[in-house]
């Protein structure tokens, strides 16, 4: 957790892993050892769980299609991993493409039944990306392929239901929609806007608008970048007490184009006095940050689901999110924080001026988050999937 390319996937393995071995399953989560000095087993994550790093490819960080020309060697040592210790499966939960092709051959192999869950889908990201008409590519007849053979399909939000019959067409009775759970432990109301702020050195009677999350162009953290440019030229005062953290990536890498992008483009539009790149932190550090800012901002192209925008109204922060994917389902326009467009900043300049002139709506806001949130606390969500497992496991569903 914490490093530069790791998003809401890996929390919600890592959350979802803790929460069921508190429950007494038994839970080994694999994946790809990545660098050479990680240990094969680590038990760190809770009890009843234990991450095993397997051996595909170089032990080097490799990107999607590099790590596709590894699956078979990664699904050849989990068998063996699993044959050395005698070990017998009860179900796979397997996410993202990657890890389908894997979960599918499993299946082949030992006849044992399987959920998936996307996570993102690469129709919807290749429609972002070009806008035009295109062959599918290897991901998307993985995909195609995966939805063949697994036995249920867990949707984060209705929207992804219907991306998947519409693009994929997928069986209604396939697919089950269970949102991703937040830590209501780690992050709620508990830690005060003050002293979140007193510990990270900000000026307690400032506001301060928070992106968190990975650096990439359909973020579109840009669009943040041009509203605070149309507030240099609408609302000038407002600037004044006024700043911008953004949390994720490596600011001090020169070969991250989209990080250099934007701190070019900071400078350019002429509010880069306004712009704090503090990079990727820890899970265990995001409460401070959600605590101290006066509303968080999502204005991403596409979200599956949108866990941020989930962690950041349980610690009762305000939300605003283009009206996306999982974030139209997630954030209640003008109960827990704004709707917008996607890619108009104009409008996102007028949901922070309505922010940041208007507390006590604000305050509003956040508490109305918080409670919100509590239907998401992974106990909850976690009771959800474990119903579906059991039922996929005992063969009582089947597919359609």
């Amino acid at each position: 957790m914490g490093g530069a390319k790791t998003g809401g996937m890996n929390v919600y393995i890592n959350e979802l892993s803790r929460e069921l071995g508190r429950r007494g399953v038994r839970v080994d989560i694999f994946t790809r050892l990545s660098a050479p000095n990680e240990n094969m087993i680590d038990g760190s994550i809770g009890e009843n769980v234990r991450l095993i790093y397997l051996r595909a490819g170089p032990p080097q960080p490799l990107s999607p299609a590099e790590q596709y020309e590894h699956l078979s060697e990664f699904t050849a040592n989990l068998m063996a991993f699993a044959t050395r210790r005698n070990l017998r499966y009860d179900i796979v939960y397997s996410h993202y493409w990657l890890s389908g092709w894997v979960a599918a051959k499993l299946k082949e192999a030992w006849g044992i039944r399987f959920v998936h869950m996307f996570h993102t889908l690469g129709h919807m990201k290749k429609r972002i990306e070009f806008n035009a008409f295109y062959q599918p590519d290897r991901r998307i007849t993985a995909e195609l392929s995966i939805l063949q053979s697994a036995d249920r399909v867990v949707a984060a939000t209705p929207a992804e239901q219907a991306q998947l019959r519409w693009l994929y067409r997928a069986g209604r009775k396939q697919i089950v929609v269970i949102p991703p759970g937040v830590d209501t432990e780690r992050f709620n109301k508990a830690l005060s806007r003050d002293a979140a702020r007193e510990t990270l050195g900000i000026i307690l009677s400032s506001n301060l608008l928070l992106f968190v999350g990975r650096i990439e162009p359909l973020k579109a953290v840009d669009t943040i970048l041009e509203a605070l440019h149309v507030l240099r030229n609408r609302a000038p005062s407002l600037l004044r007490n006024l700043q911008f953290m953004i949390v994720g990536g490596d600011p001090t890498s020169t070969g991250d184009q989209e990080m250099n992008r934007l701190q070019d483009l900071s400078v350019k539009l002429g509010i880069d006095q306004l712009v704090s790149f503090v990079g990727a932190k820890e899970q265990t550090e995001l409460p401070l940050y959600y605590a101290a800012a006066t509303a968080v901002i999502m204005p991403s192209d596409y979200e599956s689901f949108g866990m941020v925008a989930l962690e950041a109204m349980s610690s009762g922060t305000p939300v605003i999110a283009s009206q996306v994917g999982g974030l139209q389902f997630l954030v209640r326009d003008q109960e827990t924080g704004f709707h917008i467009p996607a890619r108009e900043p104009i409008s996102l300049a007028e949901c922070i001026i309505e922010l940041v002139t208007d507390a006590s709506r604000t305050e509003d806001m956040g508490l109305a988050a918080s409670r919100i949130a509590q239907d998401y606390a992974w106990s909850r969500i976690a009771e959800r999937l474990m119903q579906v497992f059991e039922a996929v496991a005992t063969q009582k569903i089947g597919r359609t």
